[in-house]
C-alpha cells in the first residue's frame, strides 16, 4: 500500500528544514480549510440555490456572486480563527479587515473567488492568496507590502482540488485532494517549474479584447500568435494554471482603444494585491517572469491603494521580455 505525503506533513518538514515558524504553518492550515469549505460550498451550490447574484456590487463595481460573499465570510472565519493575520485585504471589502492587531504576524492578500463570471455555469474558479510578514526588528507600519516581499502566494482551483503553492526561494509545489478531502503532494511530484521548451507553450488572453490594446499589443500578438496554441479559460486562476504546466505567456493588456472611451483602463484591470502578484511571485519561483503595460517587473511594484489595478504579461521569459521590449519601444 502505498500513502502519499499529506500537505501538513509536507509543511512540517519544510519548516524544520528551513528553521522557519511553526505559525505559517497554523495559517497556512487555517487557509486550506476554508478553500475545502469554499468546494464544498461551489460543488452543492445549485442545490442551495446559492449560485446566482446578490444584487449588490463591490468595491470594484462589479456585481457581487452569492459564492462571491460566502467564500469571502468563510476565508475571513479561518483567518480570524487562526489569530495570526494582522488584518487582511480581501476583493469584497472596501477597507482592510482588522483580525489580530497586537498578536498577528502576517498580511494576507486574497481573492475569494477568481473569475466570478465563470461561476452560473459551473466552470472552475480560483481562491487566490499572498502572504507577507509583519516587520520582526522593529514597529510595524503596517503597509502595504511589494509582491518581491511576499513569503508565500498560492492558488486553489475549484472544484478540481489542486492547489499550487509558492514558497519564498524554495520552489512551487502542486498538492491534489485525495478521497478523503486531504491535499497530498504525489510520490513522484517534483519542485514545478514553468517548461522551458517552446514545443507546447500557449497564448492565453482575451481575444475579443484584442482590437482595444494599444497598438503594439496588438502587432506583438499579430506576429506571434501563429506559434503557439491558443488558450483561453477567462480566469486568472485557471489560464495561470494551465501556463504553469505548459508554458507560454498569460496576458491581461490595458485597454486604450475602446469604441467605448468609458470602457478604456489604461491602468490595466487584474489587482495588483491579490490577484498580478499572487501569479507573479508563483511564477518567479517556477522561473518565469512577470511586467505591466510599461514592462515593469510587476513584483517590484510600491502598492499605492488596497485595490490598485495594473495589467498583467506573465510567463516564459523569452515571451515575457519579447512584449517587454516591444511595451518600451511604444512607451
Amino acid at each position: 500500500m502505498r500513502l502519499e505525503q499529506s500537505f501538513i506533513d509536507f509543511m512540517l518538514h519544510h519548516q524544520e528544514k528551513h528553521k522557519r515558524s511553526y505559525k505559517f504553518l497554523v495559517l497556512l492550515e487555517a487557509i486550506q480549510t476554508a478553500a475545502k469549505y469554499i468546494q464544498y460550498f461551489y460543488q452543492t451550490g445549485s442545490l442551495k440555490n446559492v449560485m446566482g447574484e446578490t444584487g449588490i456590487t463591490n468595491v470594484q463595481g462589479e456585481s457581487v456572486m452569492e459564492m462571491d460573499d460566502i467564500a469571502n465570510a468563510i476565508v475571513l472565519h479561518y483567518l480570524r480563527r487562526s489569530n495570526q493575520v494582522i488584518y487582511a485585504v480581501t476583493e469584497e471589502e472596501a477597507d482592510p479587515v482588522i483580525l489580530n492587531e497586537e498578536g498577528g504576524r502576517y498580511f494576507l492578500y486574497f481573492d475569494p473567488l477568481d473569475g466570478s463570471s465563470n461561476i452560473k455555469h459551473h466552470l472552475p474558479v480560483g481562491f487566490m492568496f499572498a502572504v507577507a510578514k509583519r516587520n520582526l526588528e522593529g514597529p510595524e507600519d503596517g503597509r502595504l507590502r511589494r509582491g518581491a516581499e511576499l513569503r508565500a502566494a498560492g492558488i486553489f482551483l475549484i472544484p478540481t482540488g489542486v492547489f499550487t503553492l509558492a514558497l519564498a526561494d524554495t520552489g512551487v509545489y502542486r498538492f491534489h485532494q485525495d478521497e478523503t478531502m486531504t491535499y497530498v503532494i504525489p510520490d513522484n511530484s517534483e519542485q514545478l517549474m514553468i517548461p522551458e521548451n517552446p514545443k507546447g507553450w500557449e497564448l492565453s488572453f482575451n481575444a475579443a479584447n484584442r482590437r482595444t490594446f494599444s497598438a503594439g499589443v496588438q502587432e506583438w500578438i499579430e506576429e506571434h500568435e501563429s506559434l503557439y496554441a491558443f488558450r483561453y479559460m477567462g480566469s486568472l486562476a485557471g489560464d495561470f494554471h494551465r501556463l504553469l504546466s505548459n508554458g507560454g505567456m498569460f496576458m491581461y493588456p490595458a485597454i486604450v482603444n475602446h469604441p467605448q472611451p468609458e470602457k478604456n483602463r489604461p491602468q490595466g484591470k487584474l489587482r495588483l494585491l491579490y490577484e498580478a502578484n499572487v501569479a507573479a511571485f508563483i511564477a518567479r519561483e517556477a522561473g518565469g517572469i512577470a511586467v505591466d503595460e510599461e514592462g515593469n517587473d510587476i513584483l517590484e511594484i510600491e502598492p499605492a491603494s488596497l485595490h490598485q489595478r495594473t495589467a498583467l504579461y506573465v510567463g516564459s521569459p523569452p515571451l515575457v521580455e519579447s512584449i517587454r521590449n516591444r511595451l518600451r519601444e511604444k512607451n
